[in-house]
């Protein structure tokens, strides 16, 4: 075997290459060889907003930004719509396997929502788009008390058959697959909801809900991918925090 002399300078470039993108950045936000395969593709880069934009807005909101690898909210109990309106993807998307990790403050309680729509006449993405909860289970009130509004529920229409959600701070995986009006939600390995928009019994129970008095709910058969931010709910006194990371989504 033959020994070949390494300079120390070399050494320290080497440490600087192996270094330079953050442990946080070497095992999320990045699609794996059989992902790419697959045709999954990313919707979060790790590093910008790069993608996305406020609902009905040109930029995003000064509470939204990136911080170790995930897009984060910080905001507090009031404040300016303008600043933490819910996040939306640039492009829209109709049938797909969407896969996420989020987690989020004591108390706190959120949404991912699709088949956005901006119009003028709406001021919120949940006015067009259908939503898969997300809340700490522990403290939100009165979401986490409540069949319908629960982590992993379609919100206000189907409740999960058990509760899947992992304590506040802790990361959760949710996937949400909608084809062609087939929709199926997990959270953390279990299927949440699995029903089917648009049918005889979707219409019958939308009109049991609030959703009846809203035109564009559940209207369109594509739309946007929506991070909901403007929930004001967690710990008294203290800041809303949410976190979304490896956000990912495959055309079916």
């Amino acid at each position: 075997m033959t020994l070949r002399h390494v300079s120390g300078s070399a050494i320290v470039l080497a440490l600087a290459m192996l270094f330079a993108t953050p442990l946080w950045a070497q095992s999320h936000n990045m699609l794996s060889a059989q992902e790419r395969t697959e045709g999954w593709q990313l919707l979060f880069d790790g590093h910008s907003l790069k993608g996305w934009h406020g609902y009905n807005q040109k930029g995003t909101g000064k509470d939204w930004s990136v911080v170790d690898g995930a897009i984060r909210l910080e905001r507090g109990h009031d404040g300016d719509l303008k600043d933490f309106q819910d996040l939306i993807t640039d492009a829209s998307y109709a049938n797909y396997d969407l896969k996420l990790e989020w987690k989020m403050s004591p108390c706190a309680d959120a949404g991912v929502l699709f088949n956005v729509h901006e119009t003028p006449a709406d001021t919120y993405s949940f006015q067009s788009g259908v939503e898969m909860q997300i809340a700490d289970l522990a403290c939100t009130v009165p979401d986490s008390r409540v069949l319908y509004e629960r982590s992993g529920d379609m919100f206000d229409l189907y409740a999960a058959p058990y509760e899947s959600v992992r304590e506040a701070g802790q990361w959760n995986q949710i996937e949400i697959r909608v084809d062609h009006g087939h929709v199926q939600f997990v959270q953390n390995g279990r299927t949440t909801v699995d029903t089917t928009l648009w049918g005889d019994a979707w219409k019958a129970r939308v009109a049991q809900t609030k959703f009846a008095h809203w035109p564009n709910f559940a209207r369109f058969h594509e739309g946007h991918i929506a991070l909901q931010g403007t929930e004001d709910k967690g710990e008294n006194g203290h800041p809303i925090h949410l976190w979304f990371r490896d956000i990912r989504i495959k055309a079916l």
